[in-house]
């Protein structure tokens, strides 16, 4: 058997590889008005997927959309301020683009950590590290 033909039969073995996007998918926000506040009803599954910090994720959704907010007893953040789903969708994937996903390798198998003063996001897929 030649080189060609053991390549081809090797990549009919190979198993399809799926995509990052079937593999890491972020729920879409679940939100309604309360008054003058938004209650994101799935937030605390949204945490689950992205592996971090709830109280990390909402100060970082505070910061973006320049409101208060906090957690309350039953998961949901609350959010000072009317905001659709497609402005928090908007938030959440900055958050997984600078905090979750690798910027080596694009998968979500990373860990924060600190060193000194600095946070950094460790790979455990590829072993890169970058700061945040």
């Amino acid at each position: 058997m030649d080189y060609d033909e053991q390549l081809e039969r090797a990549l009919d073995r190979t198993p399809d590889i799926e995509s990052e996007e079937t593999r890491f998918e972020i729920p879409d926000p679940e939100v309604r008005q309360e008054g003058n506040v938004t209650v994101y009803e799935n937030f605390r599954q949204t945490v689950d997927r992205l592996g971090r910090d709830p109280n990390g994720v909402v100060r970082f959704l505070q910061d973006e959309l320049g409101t208060s907010g906090h957690i309350d007893e039953s998961g949901r953040a609350r959010l000072t301020g009317s905001f659709d789903g497609d402005r928090l969708t908007e938030a959440v994937d900055e958050y997984a683009d600078r905090y979750v996903i690798c910027s080596e390798c694009r998968l979500p198998d990373t860990r924060l950590e600190r060193e000194g003063s600095a946070t950094l996001l460790r790979c455990e897929a590829c072993g890169a590290r970058s700061a945040t």
